[in-house]
C-alpha cells in the first residue's frame, strides 16, 4: 500500500484526481461490462470447489482503511482486496493484475472493493458462502434505524464487542492512528461523529451515486468507528484525510500539526456544501430537519445548519474620547449615540479567557489560574462590552442551535511568538443554562445543555501547538450518562481508557460540543446542579 498512499499524498488539488484507463483485459469484468453480462471465464452459479480456498483467507491482515487504489498501477478503477495477503489490485480479467497475482502467488480468493462480490482467481466463478459475511461487514458495514437507537444508550455500553484477537471495545470509543501529525484531526472527528443527528444521518446512508467523495468517505469513516464487528479494535482515518488533504489544497494535511478549530470549521462548511446546502440560511435538501423558530419562520435547513448553527446579534458604536474622564473611565456605550446593530449566524461561539498575570512572585508563580465558564460566557450577554479598533462591540445570542460548539480562545499571536493561556475553566458536566445569553422567546426550546465532548490541548512548558510536544485528547460521554452512573472515555490516538469525570475540567479545554436537552423541568434542573 505504499505505492498507493504515495501517489495519494502528492495529489492536493480541490477534485478527485482523473481515473486511469483500465488496463488489458479489464473490460472483461462483471461490474465493468454495460450490457450485465458476464464475463467468459465466469460461471452463473457458484462452484463446491472455492471452498478448497476460503480456508487460505487470513482476517489478521485484511485492512480496508486506506484508499482503495489498485498497489501496482496506482489506478483506483474496479478494485479487488486478495484475502489472503490484503492487497489491493486492478480488475480480475486474464490480463489484470489480480489474475497474474492469483498465478504467480497462488492466492486465489479476492472480493470487489466496491460490490463486496467474492470471486476465485484464475477460475473466475462467483463464490457464495455465509461464512464470508464477517469480511464484507467490515468492508462495508450496515446500520438501520433500530441498530442506531441504543448507541446513546446506557445499553450500548453493557454490550462490547470483541475483535479477531477477543480483545474487547465499545463501538465509537475506539482508538484512530495518528499517522504522522493528525491527532489534531483525529479529536474533532471523535467530536463530531457522538452527535447523535449526524452521527445517525451518516451511518443509515448509502451513498452509491455521484454525491462528493469527501462526503462518502467520512460516512464510511463513521461506520467503521461505530461498526460492533471490527478485525481489530481500532480504525485508521488514513483514507478519510487523504481526501481532506487534497479538497483542502493541502493546508490540512498528514504531515504537519494543525488548528482543529480552523479544521472544524472548514469541514463543517464543507460538508455543509456536499450535501447540498448554501450560505443561505434557507438552504435545504430532501433530509432537512425543521427548526422549530419565531412565528412564521419555519426554516427546512441541511443536517449541519439545523444542527449546530445559531445566530448572534452584534451591536457596534465608535469609541467617543471624552478629555473629562481622566483617562481611567472604560469606554460605554452611549444610548445618545447611533448603534449599529447586525444579526449573524454562528456555527460555534468563540470564548476569550482573561489574560494570565504577567508577574508572579515565588509563592504564586506555580499556581495556574482558574475561571468559571459563566465569566467567560458574559461576552454573550448583551452587556459586556469590547474595545476593537476604535470600535465598542457587545454581544447576544438570538438563536441556540440543539448543539451548540464552544471555541475557547487559548492561543494569541504577537510578532514573534504564539503564546497559549494556561487558565483553566470550570464547568458542569451538566445542566449549563444559556439563558442569560439569549433573547428569549416563548416557543424558543430549552436553553439547558449538556457535556457530550471535551477537547484539552498538552505541551511541554513554554511551547504551544506547533511543537512535536503536542498532544490533543477528546473526552467523550459515554452513554446517555447522568447521575452517578454517567461513564467517560479519554482518548488520545490509539489509547482509549475510561477517565473520573472529577478529571475533565482539569484539562486544557480547547473545544466543547454542548447537545440541548429535549425539555427541563424544576427537577432536572436539581440533578443538573448536583
Amino acid at each position: 500500500m505504499s505505492t498507493a498512499s504515495k501517489h495519494a499524498d502528492g495529489l492536493v488539488q480541490s477534485e478527485r484526481p482523473a481515473k486511469r484507463v483500465r488496463v488489458s483485459g479489464e473490460a472483461e469484468d462483471e461490474d465493468e461490462l454495460e450490457d450485465g453480462g458476464t464475463p467468459p471465464n465466469a460461471q452463473e452459479e457458484p462452484q463446491k470447489a472455492s471452498d478448497l480456498y476460503l480456508d487460505t483467507i487470513n482476517r489478521a491482515v485484511l485492512d480496508f482503511d486506506f484508499e482503495k487504489v489498485c498497489s501496482v498501477s496506482s489506478s483506483n478503477i474496479n478494485i479487488y482486496g486478495c484475502l489472503v495477503c490484503g492487497k489491493y489490485f486492478q480488475g480480475r480479467g486474464r490480463n489484470s493484475y489480480a489474475f497474474a497475482h492469483a498465478i504467480h502467488d497462488d492466492h486465489h480468493v479476492f472480493i470487489n472493493l466496491e460490490t463486496t462480490k467474492v470471486y476465485v482467481l484464475p477460475d473466475g466463478y462467483l463464490v457464495s458462502d455465509p461464512s464470508l459475511d464477517d469480511i464484507s461487514f467490515v468492508l462495508a458495514p450496515k446500520f438501520t434505524l433500530a441498530s442506531v437507537s441504543t448507541l446513546s444508550t446506557p445499553e450500548h455500553l453493557r454490550k462490547p464487542s470483541y475483535d479477531l484477537s477477543n480483545k474487547p471495545y465499545i463501538p465509537g470509543y475506539i482508538g484512530l492512528n495518528n499517522i504522522k501529525r493528525n491527532d489534531y484531526m483525529n479529536v474533532v472527528i471523535h467530536s463530531l461523529l457522538h452527535v447523535t443527528t449526524l452521527r445517525d444521518h451518516l451511518l443509515l446512508s448509502n451513498f452509491r451515486g455521484k454525491e462528493p467523495e469527501l462526503l462518502k468517505r467520512f460516512a464510511g469513516l463513521a461506520k467503521k468507528m461505530w461498526n460492533p464487528r471490527l478485525f481489530k479494535s481500532q480504525v485508521s482515518p488514513h483514507e478519510f484525510l487523504q481526501e481532506v488533504n487534497r479538497a483542502s489544497a493541502g493546508k490540512f494535511s498528514l504531515e504537519k500539526q494543525g488548528d482543529p478549530i480552523d479544521f472544524l470549521g472548514w469541514l463543517l462548511n464543507h460538508l455543509h456544501k456536499d450535501m447540498g446546502g448554501t450560505k443561505k440560511k434557507n438552504s435545504s435538501w430532501s433530509s432537512g430537519r425543521r427548526y422549530c423558530g419565531p412565528p412564521n419562520d419555519l426554516l427546512l435547513i441541511g443536517v449541519i445548519f439545523s444542527t449546530f448553527q445559531g445566530e448572534v446579534r452584534m451591536e457596534t458604536q465608535q469609541v467617543l474620547v471624552r478629555p473629562d474622564t481622566g483617562g481611567n473611565e472604560k469606554p460605554r456605550f452611549d444610548i445618545d449615540r447611533e448603534i449599529k446593530s447586525n444579526v449573524s449566524p454562528f456555527l460555534f461561539l468563540a470564548v476569550d479567557l482573561p489574560p494570565p498575570p504577567l508577574f508572579q512572585d515565588a509563592v504564586e508563580k506555580n499556581i495556574i489560574p482558574q475561571v468559571s465558564i459563566q465569566s467567560v460566557l458574559d461576552k454573550y450577554d448583551g452587556q459586556k462590552t469590547q474595545e476593537s479598533s476604535g470600535q465598542l462591540r457587545r454581544f447576544k445570542c438570538q438563536r441556540l442551535p440543539p448543539y451548540i460548539i464552544l471555541h475557547f480562545k487559548r492561543f494569541t499571536k504577537n510578532m514573534f511568538v504564539e503564546e497559549k493561556n494556561p487558565t483553566i475553566v470550570n464547568f458542569p458536566l451538566r445542566g449549563l443554562d444559556f439563558k442569560d445569553y439569549l433573547d428569549a422567546s416563548a416557543v424558543h426550546p430549552s436553553t439547558v445543555y449538556d457535556l457530550i465532548a471535551n477537547v484539552t490541548h498538552e505541551s511541554a512548558a513554554g511551547t504551544t501547538r506547533d511543537k512535536e510536544s503536542t498532544i490533543w485528547k477528546v473526552q467523550l460521554r459515554a452513554g446517555a450518562g447522568g447521575g452517578e452512573n454517567e461513564r467517560w472515555y479519554q482518548i488520545q490516538d490509539l489509547i482509549v481508557e475510561e477517565i473520573r469525570k472529577e478529571m475533565i475540567v482539569l484539562g486544557e479545554t480547547v473545544l466543547q460540543i454542548w447537545e440541548r436537552r429535549p425539555s427541563i423541568s424544576p427537577s432536572n434542573g436539581m440533578e443538573a446542579d448536583k
